[in-house]
Formats: structure tokens, sequence, C-alpha cells
């Protein structure tokens, strides 16, 4: 099943794969489905009746994914839906309002709720989450940066909620970006021998090194490094490690951060804060979908 070239423009747009989410898409609604079909709404609501299904903010938020919802709807009402999209992605929402509106059969648009909702409700919530971070270090010049500590399967989707909470995307994958952590620390017998040996066989790739001491800061720097990732520092070595620098590197605070500190570690002059928990821990945006009666066409 296809999108409407607008849906899929709009995809692209969001820096999305029209095929990957409509692949997504038909594997979430085979969960559903089966190899069978709705039963409660085919045995409860008559086959030419026609609704309206309203996607309302049922709390204070911030919206993404409803170029995916457009998508659902599409796909499920065989792409005879009427949608009318009310916000945009990443816009701040309150409770009550209206998202988007879908008209078509009523059969096919309970049959889209879910599914829709699954993906709507989680992609918001990791706005939200970040736009909190966001506001948080506002005025500091750092910027909140995701990871890939991502949910199997929906990298693309969770990242780009990032985005539409006003957050940075780090990489994406283990291929566009090398990463020395400490494990290839030790396996290559230092930051140094670690950091030459990534150069070497991928020079143009972009080379960024974990460092937990701000001695290792000093020998990344040294070796060459220009990214480097602050693990687990406290706020002194932090501001240490940032007059070491000298902006010769970025440097990104990791590891251990919340958001009741993300200030005070914003403020040690540091260039990101990268947080798993924008996508690993998010909680849903509460949204909801209601059923109102037929509207002309």
């Amino acid at each position: 099943m296809k999108v409407r070239p607008e849906t899929a423009a709009a995809l692209s747009a969001a820096g999305l794969d029209p095929q990957d989410v409509v692949a997504l898409i038909n594997r979430a609604l085979a969960e559903d489905l089966g190899d069978g079909v709705d039963v409660t709404s085919l045995a409860t609501v008559a086959f030419d009746a026609e609704g309206v299904t309203d996607f309302v903010a049922r709390g204070s938020g911030v919206v993404a994914g409803l170029p995916v919802v457009r998508a659902v709807l599409e796909i499920v009402t065989d792409d005879s839906v009427i949608v009318r999209q009310h916000v945009e992605d990443g816009a701040r929402v309150k409770a009550g309002e209206v998202l988007l509106s879908a008209q078509a059969l009523t059969r096919a648009l309970l049959t889209a709720e879910r599914t829709a909702l699954n993906v709507l409700c989680h992609l918001s919530g990791i706005a939200t989450v970040t736009r909190r971070w966001v506001d948080e270090v506002d005025g500091t010049g750092a910027r909140i940066l995701d990871t890939r500590k991502t949910t199997p399967g929906l990298r693309a989707l969770e990242k780009y909620a990032v985005r539409c909470g006003g957050g940075v995307n780090k990489r994406m994958g283990l291929y566009d970006a090398a990463l020395i952590k400490d494990n290839h620390v030790l396996a290559a017998g230092g930051v140094a021998a670690a950091f030459r040996a990534v150069r070497e066989l991928f020079p143009d790739i972009e080379v960024q090194v974990e460092c937990d001491t701000v001695t290792q800061v000093h020998e990344a720097l040294e070796a060459g490094a220009t990214f480097l990732l602050l693990d687990n520092m406290a706020v002194d070595d932090l501001r240490a490690a940032v007059a070491a620098a000298s902006g010769r590197a970025e440097l990104e605070a990791t590891g251990g951060l919340t958001l009741d500190r993300a200030r005070a570690v914003a403020e040690t002059g540091v260039d990101y804060l990268s947080v798993g928990a924008l996508t690993h821990s998010a909680p849903v945006l509460d949204i909801g979908v209601d059923l109102r009666r037929e509207e002309s066409r």
C-alpha cells in the first residue's frame, strides 16, 4: 500500500524515508489485525457509516509524528480519508487542543486509531521531554543531543522526534561517525593509538573520543581529536576540560545527566549535553481520539 504524494513529500521533508515508514506501518497493522479483521468494529459499525475522528491532546506538550498519522490513515482507509491537520510537528499544544481531524468510513477510522496513536503519543512524548531539556539550557549556548539508545526499528522516527523538540541528532549508527570508547581504547592500547587507527583506516570520517578524565582530554587533544565526550565528569572537571580544549575541540557532556543539573553542566562551557533518556525513557504524551458524527464531504 502507498501513501499520497503530498504525504510522502512531508515524510521526506522530515528526514524520513517514506518506504521505510510505510513498511513500519504495515508491520504495526499486522500486529493488530493478524490475518483477520477488526472484529469489534466489524460487529458494531454499519459498513457504510462515515464518521470524523479528532486527535485531541489530553495534556500539554510538543507534537511529533503527524505525517506518520496521515500515512496510517491513508493506508487503512485505502486512500479515501479526508484529513485536516490543525497544528504542525514541533508545536507546543495544550490539553483539549485538536491536532488533526480525519473523515472516512467509521470502521476504517477505528481500525487505524491504535496504530496512529501508538506512533503519535510515543514520538510526541520524546519531543516533549527534549523540549524540557532544551528550555532548561536556553541561553547557555549548549545544545541537547540524542544517543543510539533507541527502540530497535524506530531510530529514524525517534531521532526525528528529538529534532521536533529542538534537540540535535548525533550519529545515526555505527557507520556515519567513529566513537572511540573505553573498550576501544583498551583494545587499541591507548587513546592516541585508537585515534590513529581509525584515522588511518577511515581518513574522511568524523572521529569522536570519549574521555573519563582531564588527563585523557589532554591526550586526545594531542592526538588531534576535535570532538570529545566528557563521560560522567563532575562540574569542576568539565570546566577544566573546557579550559584545556580552549576551542580546539567540540565538547559533549555525557553520562548520568539529569534535568535538575542540566543548566549547571551547560554553564561549564560544553557545546552539547547528550541524553539517552530522551529516547529510552520518555513517557508518552497523552493523546486521545474522539469520534463524532459524519460531516458533509
